[in-house]
């Protein structure tokens, strides 16, 4: 008898930094989530989605976890709690360095579940020996006792395999919910933003990259070449200046570092034009935080 297909939507939840988008490239197998050291690179449920024969596994990486501080925050922390209501398998990451008390709140809404819940203890590759890991399981056992526990590294690839199994396994009989050549549920022109956001994260310091947005305005592709124009927005003039840098030599450097992923990531060339414009303080303001697409 053929063996049922099955789907399902495996939400990936948990603090900031703990590590939550490289377990999902991990699981997907392509750089779906931006990954940079800051905090917060997330700002949207981004899924990525893997398909075999047999099953479709809908991952969905949301925002860390934290106690907001301006309208953008709070929308995305709805994003998190959003999470918890529509999947069929909950992936809870944590690390070994993150006191596991930390936003008590959110955790207890995550022991409260009835789906099943696969706590993640993410970078035992920084633990000394193993009974560093059992006390650290220990407290994990207290925190959510009805949590299986899967002690990973998702940055050297060690355990990810018996956790995909185990996500496999717990898969609810059922139709694909995508079709089976998806590989994420956004449009292309999502990763280009995402991408053009992770080098301004990896060349500016302080708040300024907390204070932008990126949008793509134009997205034209041909057979072998795509033309993209962005706009960089920022909330003060003085941003401006520091994201344009001295003779324009920040933007480009940003530029071209955008373009060499953005060409690999669509196996094509690229023209990449950047422009940036001052929105004075829109992550608090509704309607831009709107027409961002962070509240619908």
């Amino acid at each position: 008898m053929a063996q049922e297909h099955k789907a399902g939507f495996v939400n990936i939840v948990g603090n900031p930094n703990v590590g939550k988008s490289t377990l999902m490239n991990r699981l997907v197998g392509e750089r779906v989530s931006i990954i940079t050291s800051k905090a917060q690179t997330t700002r949207h449920r981004i899924m990525g989605i893997v398909n075999t024969a047999d099953y479709q596994i809908v991952f969905s990486d949301t925002p860390g976890v934290l106690a907001p501080k301006y309208k953008l925050q709070e929308s995305m922390l709805g994003f998190s709690e959003g999470a918890l209501k529509d999947a069929d398998v909950l992936l809870y990451v944590t690390d070994v360095v993150e006191d596991p008390t930390k936003n008590e709140e959110f955790l207890k809404k995550v022991a409260q579940e009835k789906i099943p819940v696969l706590l993640v203890i993410n970078k035992i590759d920084l633990l000394k020996g193993q009974d560093d890991l059992n006390s650290i399981v220990e407290k994990w056992k207290q925190l959510l006792p009805n949590a299986e526990i899967f002690p990973i590294s998702a940055l050297e690839d060690f355990n990810v395999i018996y956790l995909q199994n185990r996500i496999v396994e717990l898969l609810p009989p059922s139709p694909p919910y995508f079709g089976k050549d998806a590989l994420t549920d956004k449009p292309a022109r999502f990763f280009v933003t995402e991408i053009i956001r992770e080098k301004i994260l990896l060349n500016y310091d302080k708040e300024i990259p907390y204070s932008v947005e990126v949008i793509v305005e134009k997205f034209e592709e041909s057979d072998n070449a795509i033309h993209i124009m962005a706009v960089i927005y920022v909330e003060r003039d003085s941003q401006k200046g520091i994201i344009i840098g001295k003779g324009g030599s920040m933007l480009k450097k940003v530029g071209t570092e955008a373009r060499k992923d953005i060409e690999k990531f669509f196996d094509k060339r690229v023209y990449l034009e950047m422009f940036v414009k001052v929105e004075s303080n829109w992550r608090n303001r509704e309607n831009k935080l709107k027409s961002f697409g962070y509240i619908e």
